[in-house]
């Protein structure tokens, strides 16, 4: 006997709206819980005052803005992995670790690249200053 799908709600913007509240919530986790998110944060301040600064152009601004994303999103995502597996590995497992360190090192590799990026743009316009 086939099973029936259910049937789809009709689309509702109050429902929509209603729905970022879990996502606002998973925000108030991640800076409240990960540390490390702080870090992030003093540095895109850091960007976003020297970009100001500098006045750097539009591509650079988008180029900053993007790589602040990236590295935000990466912790994010690394927390999720971690909260994860904490809950279903609650005792070590090798391959438990291996997730996580493979997330952590997501995360280095878009702080590399948000670094690179940033030297390409502050680092000539700095020096001009000096």
């Amino acid at each position: 006997m086939q099973q029936k799908l259910p049937e789809k709600k009709r689309f509702s913007i109050v429902a929509r709206l209603k729905s970022t509240t879990h996502a606002w919530r998973g925000l108030g986790i991640f800076l409240k819980t990960t540390h490390n998110s702080r870090v992030h944060l003093f540095f895109a301040s850091l960007a976003i005052y020297l970009g100001y600064i500098l006045c750097i152009s539009s591509i650079e601004w988008v180029m900053i803005t993007f790589t602040i994303g990236l590295v935000i999103i990466t912790e994010a995502l690394n927390t999720a992995f971690e909260i994860d597996i904490d809950l279903t590995s609650p005792s070590y497992h090798p391959y438990a670790r291996d997730t996580k360190d493979v997330a952590a090192g997501a995360v280095l590799i878009s702080i590399l690249v948000a670094s690179i990026i940033g030297l390409i743009i502050f680092l000539p316009k700095i020096i001009n200053l000096l």
